[in-house]
């Protein structure tokens, strides 16, 4: 049951528009920077091979993430060795307490709101305010539970919003379009919940399965979660399908991380030509 489960997440996987590229860019965050963040080409083919993505495929996404300033290569001997270039670390770096201990902020009672001066320029006013937390019901309006810290870079006017339960949801649900996002999560459920109800059964995956489940796992759930503002529980919409798929995810993480960390043990190969070491704080992770 479980390999059945798998192999429909695999199916689901390829019917979505994910990237070879942008898999390994959740292999690098999720397992490979732990350990220590560069490792050999041969590790990646490996893992590749789990999902049936033939290597000149793989090869041709680790020159253009190369390229594109994603990643570093460096040579030794015959083998090539990668690892996240600063633009990577830092994109993953600002994802990872947003996907593995997601704690929703209190709510005060009342949203924070701004009309932005708008001379700085309207796109960068936007990218600013929306990187902050920020949500835009109407046109120039912004607003964010007023515990949200306004951008130093941000001025303007500030008003406090309050309203009944039902109005302060619909509010909610327009600045952040949740509707799109809660689908999302939905979707998710559909596809890992008859995994993670194998794997609470007893079922098993095998080492590299299991990293396979790991990655495309996390792959998933980083695609939403960081498009989701992370709202207080109050304001989001009845039976919000966020906190159903978190648990989907923290069980399905819980299974296999175990046989996934035994298969990076046995396969990743530094610079140095020595395994990769493991990194405790990754059994931390979902812990909430």
């Amino acid at each position: 049951m479980s390999r059945d489960a798998l192999h429909s997440i695999l199916e689901h996987v390829r019917g979505e528009p994910s990237r070879t590229w942008s898999i390994i860019i959740t292999v690098y965050g999720d397992a490979v920077v732990p350990r220590g963040g560069a490792v050999w080409l041969g590790t990646l083919l490996a893992f590749f091979k789990g999902l049936d993505v033939a290597e000149g495929v793989v090869r041709t996404a680790m020159s253009r993430l190369a390229a594109d300033g994603w990643l570093e290569r460096t040579r030794v001997g015959r083998n090539s060795f990668y690892r996240l270039a600063e633009k990577g670390r830092e994109t993953f770096r600002q994802a990872t307490s947003h996907i593995y201990e997601l704690r929703p902020p209190a709510w005060s009672g009342a949203f924070r709101m701004f009309l932005p001066d708008l001379a700085a320029g309207r796109e960068e006013m936007r990218t600013t305010l929306e990187a902050a937390g920020f949500g835009m019901p109407a046109p120039g309006v912004w607003i964010a539970p007023s515990g949200v810290a306004r951008p130093e870079a941000a001025h303007g006017l500030d008003f406090e919003l309050k309203g009944t339960p039902g109005a302060v949801r619909a509010l909610a649900a327009r600045a952040w379009q949740l509707d799109e996002t809660g689908a999302a999560y939905a979707r998710f459920i559909e596809a890992f919940a008859p995994l993670a109800e194998a794997l609470d059964g007893g079922a098993r995956l095998s080492d590299l399965e299991a990293m396979v489940a790991r990655v495309l796992l996390i792959h998933e759930y980083r695609r939403i979660v960081l498009r989701d503002p992370v709202l207080p529980e109050e304001i989001l919409p009845e039976g919000w399908p966020g906190t159903a798929a978190r648990a989907v995810c923290a069980r399905i993480y819980g299974h296999v991380l175990v046989p996934s960390e035994r298969w990076l043990d046995a396969h990743t190969l530094g610079e140095d030509g020595a395994p990769l070491p493991a990194n405790p704080d990754v059994r931390r992770r979902f812990r909430d």
